[in-house]
């Protein structure tokens, strides 16, 4: 691909030059970084200034080292579990499609919502249903996906996630306010060992059926590592050719099948 000619910018190159220093020594004083990347102190300081404020990094008292800050550490360590995630599941996703002809996604959550890291959709036998894309956000209650997750996720995280959804001026997630909705969600989504899209959803974050309708529905499972729940997958069809009841008979067991073994081979 042709590089379109422009210039780099040196200040960024010297901060990420800092940056990368701190990344891969753990800690290092004023003097230690101007000693090994030979940025005047000057600089160095307006530098390191940028960079505490952006909350990239952190000095501790005790010697007035300069430390990386543990959110780009968990920023990272997120990112190598989501793309093992995706890696362990788009071949299982793929011979999913080929089995049951629909397309699918797997969503991992946001606190407040799940988002979509992958799908088969351009794989599957009824490709006609876009799924998606990348960073599409789901509802986490009136979805399928969501449904798995938040009823088989951590006690701990699933009242997190719901304080949150309680406090949301989304109209689409307005339903966490009523106790009795959730329970009665959550009791379900338990029981069948999946989750159904609510009735009135379309695939809309906040809108209902009555003004917005893919004409689609969903079936849910989470991923499950003993109580850990990194994401939930999802097989997707057309009302127009299955009613809900029908099409979990059909899908159920392979979406099952699936979401285990995903979680076996993150496991092994």
């Amino acid at each position: 691909m042709k590089e379109p000619q422009v210039k780099s910018i040196a200040a960024l190159a010297r901060g990420l030059e800092v940056l990368q220093l701190l990344q891969s020594s753990g800690a290092l004083t004023l003097h230690d970084l101007h000693r090994l990347s030979g940025i005047p102190k000057a600089s160095l300081l307006r530098i390191l200034k940028t960079l505490k404020e952006k909350g990239m990094i952190w000095q501790r008292m005790v010697d007035a080292a300069y430390v990386p800050s543990y959110s780009l550490s968990e920023l990272a360590s997120r990112m190598d579990r989501e793309h093992e995630l995706m890696e362990v599941a788009s071949p299982i996703l793929e011979a999913l499609s080929d089995e049951v002809k629909w397309p699918s996604v797997l969503a991992v959550p946001r606190l407040s919502y799940m988002e979509v890291i992958e799908t088969n959709a351009r794989r599957a036998y009824f490709g006609d249903i876009p799924l998606g894309p990348a960073g599409f956000q789901v509802n986490m209650l009136r979805s399928a996906s969501g449904r798995a997750y938040i009823a088989f996720c951590e006690d701990a995280v699933r009242e997190a996630i719901l304080e949150r959804l309680r406090r949301s001026e989304r109209p689409g997630d307005r339903l966490a306010r009523s106790p009795d909705y959730v329970a009665r969600v959550l009791s379900e989504t338990r029981a069948q060992g999946y989750g159904m899209r609510d009735p009135d959803f379309g695939g809309n974050f906040d809108e209902g059926r009555a003004k917005v309708d893919d004409a689609r529905d969903s079936l849910g499972v989470p991923i499950r590592l003993g109580n850990h729940v990194p994401g939930a997958i999802n097989i997707t069809w057309s009302r127009r050719v299955f009613r809900r009841e029908a099409a979990a008979e059909i899908f159920a067991a392979p979406a099952i099948r699936a979401a285990e073994d995903i979680a076996r081979r993150l496991s092994d």
